[in-house]
């Protein structure tokens, strides 16, 4: 099979095309390297694909670059791209809209010409529901930061494609993912980062928010499973584990084996109070759950960056 990965070179976007590779397809990559971080870290995180003949790595631009040629023959896209991060959307909304709602809606109007085209799998998020996530595909959707407000856009215009076009889209929502090469303004790396240089740990709020967290292999595998779901649902995509702020820090404290120092600061505008997905459907429709429990997940994301980055 021909896929199609944008955002390749990302924490999710580079776990995606390597198992895809090794289910036996062919993969075209795209990428922009936005420097929304350093781009030697992308790089790295494409480093085992750097010599697969049925890996090609294309950077373009969703947003200006001309898409059709790229796209040619793809029978399934995962469309991973995307400005991530709460914070940053509220200060930089040029930036999200046009990478997020303009990137997309170009994708899907090429996408659209494709007569191969099998599966448009759209990665949303769990910001989509707003404060509270904790529910199935029904919950309203309220998103509370511009960042959710530009992902939810995309999800309409991915709606408005099926239904005018007759796009075979899937749309997953993404919660608290993790797991080795999660980028590095993201909550669970800063906290590792900070333990093994013995540094403070940022907490905001009372630190008593909660998450259903995702390990990445996890989602890697509720992703390709969505190729075989009916065209036109949502699924929500969730480790099923909750955890407080407190609770993560106290469990990477036992696997680093190293007492956190805790600076506090006011809450975020934007921040979700609790997430908590319902994946029944999911396992309902695809005979996907999770698989890797929480210690076992973050003692492996410590490792990869006590590899990646070195510890003091």
């Amino acid at each position: 099979m021909r896929c199609v990965v944008t955002g390749a070179a990302g924490f999710i976007g580079s776990h995606l095309c390597e198992r895809l590779v090794r289910d036996g397809h062919d993969v075209v990559g795209l990428d922009a390297f936005i420097p929304y971080y350093p781009r030697p870290i992308k790089e790295a995180n494409l480093a085992g694909l750097k010599n697969v003949p049925s890996f090609r790595l294309v950077e373009l631009d969703l947003r200006t670059d001309s898409l059709a040629e790229h796209l040619k023959g793809a029978e399934v896209i995962f469309h991973l791209a995307a400005m991530a991060g709460l914070l940053r959307s509220w200060t930089e909304f040029d930036l999200y809209q046009s990478c997020n709602i303009v990137g997309t809606q170009r994708l899907l109007e090429a996408a659209r010409r494709l007569p191969s085209l099998k599966r448009f799998v759209y990665a949303s998020t769990s910001s989509v529901y707003g404060r509270y996530a904790t529910g199935d595909e029904s919950m309203p959707t309220r998103p509370i930061s511009p960042y959710g407000v530009t992902k939810l856009a995309a999800e309409h215009l991915c709606r408005a494609y099926a239904e005018i076009h007759q796009l075979p889209v899937i749309a997953l929502r993404y919660f608290s993912v993790y797991g080795p090469r999660q980028r590095p303004d993201m909550g669970y790396h800063l906290f590792i980062n900070a333990l093994l240089r013995d540094e403070p740990i940022t907490v905001f709020g009372d630190g008593l928010q909660v998450r259903s967290n995702t390990f990445v292999a996890d989602c890697v595998e509720a992703t390709v499973r969505s190729c075989d779901a009916i065209p036109g649902e949502t699924y929500n995509v969730g480790g099923g584990e909750i955890a407080s702020v407190w609770d993560i820090i106290h469990k990477l404290e036992k696997i680093i084996g190293r007492k956190a120092c805790i600076h506090r600061e006011p809450a975020r505008p934007g921040d979700q109070r609790a997430t908590h997905a319902d994946t029944g459907k999911l396992l309902r429709h695809l005979d996907w759950k999770p698989q890797t429990c929480l210690d076992d997940g973050l003692a492996q994301q410590v490792d990869w960056q006590i590899k990646t980055f070195g510890r003091s």
